[in-house]
């Protein structure tokens, strides 16, 4: 089926180029959504009288949509959910909770503008993209984690910390602890046996005496 594109579409052309699709892409997308016209006489001939303002509005959004992209750019949202210490999650996160914690954001976003392939099953930091407008994409974070404290974590290493790597890290700490009280004590017997010094030998002067 041939249509005529009433905006740009990835991988498909640009508005007012006429493509072949398949019938049912273009019945259950391209058409409902109005992003294409059935390429007849008529319809070539109506969008040919509206090329002008179509174009000048495409425009128009397309302002707007990259003053927006702008502000989201670098922008991260933390979704917590539990999961086990594979970081398997016990669900998913998909695009209407993506859309949803960017809106709680600041930013108004709705699901069909999320470009999620599949939905995320793990922990960690994802890369998300957002289609604002048809010839703007913007990158965001996902950060999902189990808690607030893990997903600072990862927004500092970069990565998910293991269950295995924060065993390392809360022993290491214990460590720490211990090797600076044995140092403080150590500090203040040495310090003991300073002060004891002198009382000492004044000790053993009377005794000569």
């Amino acid at each position: 089926m041939k249509v005529i594109l009433m905006e740009r579409v990835e991988k498909l052309g640009l508005m007012g180029d006429v493509v072949k699709v398949k019938p049912g892409y273009a019945r259950n997308y391209l058409l409902p959504q109005k992003k294409a016209l059935r390429a007849n006489k008529d319809n070539l001939a109506l969008f040919e009288t509206q090329r002008t303002q179509l174009e000048a509005d495409n425009l128009k959004l397309r302002e707007e949509a990259g003053a927006i992209a702008a502000k989201l750019e670098g922008l991260a949202v933390v979704l917590i959910r539990q999961a086990g210490d594979n970081g398997q999650l016990y669900g998913s996160a998909t695009a209407r909770d993506l859309a949803q914690a960017i809106t709680e954001a600041g930013f108004t976003v709705d699901r069909k503008q999320i470009v999620l392939d599949k939905a995320i099953k793990v922990l960690g930091l994802h890369p998300v993209k957002i289609r604002l407008h048809p010839e703007v994409v913007v990158e965001v974070t996902a950060n999902v984690a189990r808690s607030d404290a893990e997903a600072e974590s990862q927004a500092k290493t970069g990565h998910l910390i293991s269950a295995e790597e924060q065993r390392e890290t809360e022993e290491a700490a214990v460590e720490a602890i211990v090797a600076e009280v044995e140092e403080t004590e150590q500090a203040e017997a040495a310090i003991a046996e300073d002060a004891d010094a002198p009382a000492s030998e004044e000790s053993e002067a009377e005794t000569r005496a």
